[in-house]
């Protein structure tokens, strides 16, 4: 066992949390309240405490000490001194062991424990009450940690906005029932970077993987003590740390050596992270790390009120990321992930928080400037989900440019369209069009708009054509939980059905959903599992179902419906890699023509006229068409044209203009149809019901100069 010094040397405050330097670990941590802090260290063999030090410098509001000798592997923790007054925000309790905002390892699991709070729990006096009981024993400890990994020649796959096609999945639930042959360990970053998981994202045309969070969290006690747990993962506790439960080892380098092998295979990696609230919840949760070293600091606290926390975030807690140091904390993390793992960018959960100042939402806030001009996140992909529950959470298109957006808009009105609800096609027209309407200034281009018909919260898209409502009750809480509107609708039978036309119908409706998501402008996001029928029950808010209920059944895709579903999803990715129509680098207002007489953008009729201003208010409307032109690498034009048919009669439509030779490229109805050229001449085409055409003009076609339609 090492042989620990008398005390610390003074060391450095210039980079916090513990580094080892190959002689020795410097440990620096902010707090601007704290009155003293102990460095608590630990034998890795029973956990027992073996030294604790006082850091002995304190340099801008940073306590910092340097321990020789000490290497990677040292277990450590601290503890904090201060004003324990909880009127005025302070909340410092020394018999409380405290983990390293900075640590980037954790080892053991937190034990919930009454221990684990500031104050006395069953206390008449509540939190104003003082507990002086150890947490230690229930407490996991950070580890030092030398972070050196050969990357050999990993490059970043960079993949274009424009040609991005992102897939959402949960690590353990992607993985855990998938059988793979080399055997990696189910639910783990292992099997995340295995060649099954590989091939079949490539077969999907996806390019970009979103992984929910992936950061160390911890469940909610109440959970656990209901069976339950925090399976999403949006309850952070260590910013800088892998979650423990997807290792299945226990080494770092094992998420590393998954995106190294992605990154090979030309696919991106995009991190969910959860810098809005940590696990701590309310000024009535646990003492943990940010509570107990400067409460005041790291939360925001409600003005004139200092006992209790602004809850912007539903969670019981918002981080203060008007202050310097917590903003540092965010971005020292964001920038850790993207040098140390080579993460391709950032999904931001509920990103108003993060850009919320004490006057409110501002796209100029500190946090937005900081991150657009630092060398290293600017050139990643930044995804905002641009609402949460505080004043003013909605904030769709208020984001500055270079984040992308998640579209809520585009997913509701999509299930509207297709359910067949009445004056839905003023506003699919503008979703198609990558939602220009609230998206397209300051340089904005249409890949801002990430379009989303599904998110692992809500429905999968088997559910969404399944069930009316929402089935919750394994959730434990009433069944009152998740979105009470889904725009759902069941076709007749609630849940699963056996009834031939029904799951025709459902089929039909599914597969037009999804191609109006692959064929719009925008950026498409498809949610692991909705490409071969992964159900959820009817489950809507499957936050804490750590079990089949959220597992993806691979039975389901090796099922012949299951690999019907999935070529279809790789045939729309292929048409969108294909046609430069459909992927629009620019936003199309019918203002552009790339030939003379053939807008970029049109819209039209049943009877292949342009669409007036009139027409886009009828409550009888039942087909949509939608004409785009743009100009390929090779400057050939080209051409395609989209009709939706939401209702339950087919429709013979008229062609719009130029004349020329069409080809049928995809009809929903019919998934296995191949691509099919059309006989010269022809005017009209039947567009069945809750179906959706795709047709393109051969390049040589000439141009009408009488050509029009309106854009929406």
């Amino acid at each position: 066992m090492m042989r620990f010094p008398s005390s610390l040397l003074p060391g450095t405050p210039t980079r916090l949390g513990a580094h080892w330097d190959g002689m020795g670990v410097n440990f620096a941590v902010f707090s601007a309240n704290a009155q003293q802090i102990d460095l608590c260290l630990f034998d890795p063999r029973d956990r027992r405490e073996i030294a604790r030090f006082h850091l002995p410098e304190y340099t801008d509001e940073v306590w910092h000490g340097y321990l020789p000798d000490a290497e990677p592997g040292l277990l450590y923790g601290f503890r904090a001194f201060g004003p324990y007054d909880p009127v005025n925000g302070h909340r410092f309790n020394p018999h409380k062991l405290l983990i390293d905002p900075y640590a980037r390892r954790l080892t053991g699991p937190i034990s919930w424990s009454d221990m684990q709070f500031g104050y006395r729990l069953h206390s008449p006096r509540a939190d104003l009450s003082f507990d002086r009981r150890d947490s230690a024993p229930y407490m996991p400890r950070c580890v030092v940690v030398n972070d050196a990994y050969e990357w050999e020649d990993d490059v970043l796959p960079r993949v274009p906005w424009d040609r991005t096609v992102i897939m959402e999945a949960h690590v353990k639930g992607l993985t855990m029932r998938r059988e793979m042959e080399r055997n990696p360990q189910p639910g783990t970053f292992q099997a995340l970077g295995a060649p099954e998981m590989i091939a079949h994202l490539h077969r999907l045309g996806v390019t970009t993987l979103e992984l929910l969070p992936i950061q160390g969290f911890a469940p909610e006690r109440y959970l656990l003590e209901r069976g339950l747990t925090n399976y999403w993962g949006y309850n952070t506790l260590a910013f800088f740390v892998p979650y423990a439960g997807y290792l299945a080892n226990g080494s770092p380098h094992e998420l590393r050596a998954a995106i190294r092998r992605l990154h090979k295979a030309g696919i991106e990696v995009v991190m969910d992270v959860v810098y809005n609230h940590t696990c701590e919840g309310s000024e009535l949760g646990p003492t943990l790390c940010y509570r107990g070293l400067d409460n005041a600091i790291y939360y925001r606290l409600v003005p004139g009120n200092e006992r209790h926390l602004i809850n912007d975030t539903g969670c019981g807690n918002t981080l203060n990321l008007s202050h310097p140091r917590v903003l540092q904390m965010v971005l020292d993390s964001l920038r850790y992930w993207a040098s140390e793992f080579h993460v391709d960018g950032f999904r931001f959960d509920l990103a108003p928080v993060l850009g919320r100042e004490p006057y409110g939402f501002d796209p100029g806030s500190g946090f937005f400037d900081a991150i657009i001009q630092d060398p290293v996140l600017s050139e990643r992909k930044l995804i905002a989900e641009p609402w949460d529950p505080g004043p003013g959470g909605y904030q769709f298109g208020n984001f500055p440019p270079g984040f992308a957006e998640w579209n809520d808009r585009f997913r509701d009105t999509t299930r509207r369209f297709w359910r067949g609800d009445a004056m839905q096609q003023g506003e699919m027209a503008a979703r198609i069009a990558g939602s220009g309407d609230l998206l397209d200034k300051r340089g904005r281009r249409p890949w801002s708009s990430v379009n989303i018909l599904t998110t692992h919260d809500g429905f999968t898209l088997e559910d969404v054509v399944s069930y009316a409502g929402r089935h919750n009750d394994a959730n434990k809480e009433n069944g009152q939980d998740g979105h009470a509107e889904n725009y759902s609708a069941n076709w007749g039978v609630e849940g699963p059905s056996d009834d031939p036309a029904i799951v025709n119908l459902r089929g039909r409706v599914q597969r037009a959903m999804m191609a109006t998501l692959m064929l719009s402008h925008g950026t498409p996001m498809l949610l692991a599992g909705d490409e071969f029928g992964q159900t959820q029950n009817g489950n809507n808010n499957a936050y804490c179902q750590d079990n089949p209920i959220s597992w993806l059944d691979w039975d389901r895709a090796a099922s012949p419906e299951g690999q019907v579903m999935i070529g279809f999803v790789a045939r729309l990715s292929a048409l969108r890699r294909a046609h430069p129509s459909l992927r629009a680098a620019r936003y199309m207002h019918g203002r552009h023509h790339p030939l003379p007489g053939l807008a970029d953008i049109g819209w039209f009729r049943r009877d292949g006229s342009p669409m007036g201003q009139e027409q886009w208010g009828e409550e009888a409307f039942h087909l949509l068409g939608v004409r785009r032109a743009s100009t390929d690498t090779h400057d050939r034009v080209d051409v395609t044209y989209m009709l939706l048919n939401p209702g339950g009669d087919d429709i013979r439509a008229t062609l719009p203009g130029p004349e020329g030779r069409w080809t049928m490229l995809l009809d929903t109805t019919s998934p296995e149809k191949p691509e099919t050229v059309l006989d010269e001449g022809t005017k009209d085409v039947v567009v069945p019901a809750h179906g959706l055409l795709l047709l393109s003009l051969a390049p040589d076609a000439e141009p009408d100069a009488s050509l029009g339609g309106d854009a929406p």
